[in-house]
């Protein structure tokens, strides 16, 4: 039988370093966008987001005139 084999690990001090690290390298590699793709990105999604609520406004508008409407339309109110 053989003896299980301890591995060394760096503390958590040491880990916690590395991580931060190796972080901030990866967050200099990053291309963040300048301020007019940031606004033109915003208004799209904006504009995107007002166009949704509308459309499922007006689905639910119609849903809920048909959902009331069906019963008597079938059964006579």
């Amino acid at each position: 039988m053989t003896a299980p084999v301890e591995v060394n690990r760096p503390g958590v001090g040491t880990r916690l370093v590395t991580f931060y690290h190796e972080v901030v390298a990866e967050m200099k590699k990053v291309t963040w966008p300048d301020r007019a793709q940031l606004q033109q990105s915003t208004i799209q999604i904006l504009i995107f987001v007002l166009v949704l609520g509308a459309v499922i406004g007006l689905v639910d508008v119609a849903l809920q005139a048909l959902l009331v409407r069906l019963p008597s339309m079938l059964f006579g109110g």
